[in-house]
């Protein structure tokens, strides 16, 4: 653990003393606060990690908790949209981060689900028990709650969840976290009768453009939601009083309190601060009006505690070349690996055909596991950000090279390797000297393969913190803005394209003429 709070300690030092200057327009996802000058308790205490999941109501508690430990001093790093409620739970209690905004009713009916916790004093305990605290409510309930289009519910005459059972044919688009959650579509299900069977998982933000789209009949909200007002849905009463109480607070872990008690309080003073008028309206703010949620953040704290948080802006060229080395950084040290790795598998299948087999079945396994399912498995071993991020990409790379590598070897013409053989070449000697050689354009071809495959793939490790050109995209699909994702899409293309030419540059300078024209018919 120690040596884990080293190595954020000097990432942090890294980040924050870049020089951030503004080139271009600014991104949702791109202000940061100025710090005031830490003192030096604070900075022996280390840096403070606040996390957020991926909607954007999460993203705004992150971040005005982040702005106000930067204005107390605290060096405090935010890191937002870290995927579902499991995903940043598991982070907390591993102390990957050391606070992020929560709801009781999530706690109650997901993280803690099997603890059947009825009263908010069980709640704390049960959290205690696993070294993690929580802060007083910050006032309002983000309850959920199912919607329709208006004109769609008053032609069924649909008002209250109930009224669902009548229809068995709508379509239903929930969030995927919804559908699994012990509070979710099993539950729901089970209290209400519903019989619908067409049911669909989507994104969140996604949904609302599917239901305002008519592709879908019936959704799920979150009640201090933006878009509810903004399309102008109907909201169906729980009539059974299905959905429990989901009070915003922070859950921090119980060495935060210890080591940074100041810190703690801070975050105690925003108990009550917010209603879900007051919510609805910073969402809104985001979603609607394009505003970034630095911004938004530093207006609440300004008007509810008076305090000044300075935002300095970060430009276009700034948050490309900082997206730019995340990605490279992931696609370098994850396909280098795979070579090291995948490319003596493949001489291995060659030399030993019984094993080609298993080999080649493994790795073929390994590619037929969707690549976001192989990014969540790597998260229980190695946690957030970018070290699972690389074990998903490395394993992901194998298959290409290992199956160009054996395929090359394999199709060299047997006169030739019996004319080596008769000339006295050993069998590593033939290896080495005549067959790598006449595979190399093969083996590139697999690299090349990998390498492409490893920078698309790359893209999702912004759901778990990563980095990279995945970030603006995730950002993008969660505000609507297409220029965002764009700014993530575009680049990652022309990387896929500066790599493929580099590779034709390579093979041109280390293969043959005539090895190259065989390759290429």
């Amino acid at each position: 653990m120690a040596a884990a709070r080293g190595t954020r300690r000097v990432v942090a030092a890294m980040r924050l003393g870049a020089c951030l200057c503004v080139v271009g327009p600014v991104a949702a996802d791109e202000t940061a606060a100025v710090p005031r000058t830490p003192d030096a308790a604070a900075v022996a205490q280390g840096e403070i990690i606040v996390g957020s999941k991926k909607f954007t109501e999460a993203v705004i508690l992150g971040e005005i908790a982040t702005l106000l430990l930067r204005e107390e001093g605290w060096p405090a790093q935010h890191r937002r949209e870290l995927g579902g409620t499991r995903v940043l739970f598991s982070a907390l209690e591993r102390g990957e981060v050391d606070v992020y905004p929560e709801y009781t009713g999530t706690i109650r009916q997901e993280i803690l689900r099997e603890l059947d916790l009825e009263s908010d004093a069980e709640l704390e305990a049960a959290l205690r028990a696993r070294g993690i605290r929580m802060t007083a409510p910050l006032g309002f309930n983000n309850t959920y709650a199912l919607g329709m289009r208006p004109e769609m519910a008053a032609r069924r005459g649909i008002t209250r969840i109930s009224d669902l059972r009548a229809h068995p044919d709508l379509r239903l688009g929930l969030t995927n976290e919804f559908l699994d959650r012990g509070d979710g579509w099993p539950s729901l299900r089970r209290r209400y009768q519903l019989p619908q069977e067409d049911v669909v998982g989507l994104d969140h933000d996604l949904a609302y453009r599917a239901l305002a789209a008519g592709e879908i009949d019936v959704m799920d909200f979150y009640s201090t939601d933006a878009e509810i007002d903004y399309y102008g849905f109907r909201v169906i009463a729980d009539d059974r009083e299905h959905f429990t109480t989901y009070d915003a607070l922070y859950l921090y872990r119980a060495d935060l309190a210890e080591r940074a008690p100041r810190a703690v309080r801070r975050l105690e003073s925003l108990a009550g601060t917010l209603d879900e008028a007051a919510v609805r309206t910073l969402n809104a703010r985001v979603k609607i009006d394009g505003e970034p949620e630095s911004a938004v953040a530093a207006d609440f704290l300004r008007a509810a505690l008076d305090v000044e948080a300075e935002i300095r802006e970060v430009g276009l060229l700034d948050r490309m070349r900082k997206r730019t080395l995340e990605h490279l950084f992931l696609v370098a040290v994850a396909l280098g690996a795979g070579i090291v790795v995948a490319l003596p598998l493949g001489v291995l299948a060659h030399l030993r055909p019984r094993l080609s087999h298993l080999i080649l079945g493994i790795a073929g396994i390994i590619q037929t596991i969707p690549s976001l399912a192989l990014l969540v498995f790597m998260i229980p071993l190695l946690g957030i950000a970018a070290p699972p991020a690389i074990a998903a990409l490395f394993l992901y790379s194998w298959l290409p090279m290992v199956r160009n590598t054996h395929s090359g070897l394999r199709a060299i013409p047997l006169p030739i390797t019996e004319s080596a053989a008769a000339l006295g070449l050993s069998s590593w000697g033939r290896l080495l000297q005549i067959e790598l050689p006449l595979a190399t354009p093969s083996i590139l071809a697999g690299i090349k393969t990998s390498a492409v495959i490893t920078i698309g793939f790359a893209t999702l490790g912004a759901l778990i913190g990563a980095g990279g050109f995945g970030q603006p995209i995730l950002t993008g699909i969660r505000l609507d803005d297409y220029g965002l994702i764009l700014e993530g899409a575009v680049p990652a293309a022309l990387l896929a394209l500066l790599v493929q030419w580099l590779f034709d540059l390579i093979e041109r300078a280390i293969v043959p003429r005539g090895l190259r024209l065989r390759s290429a018919n």
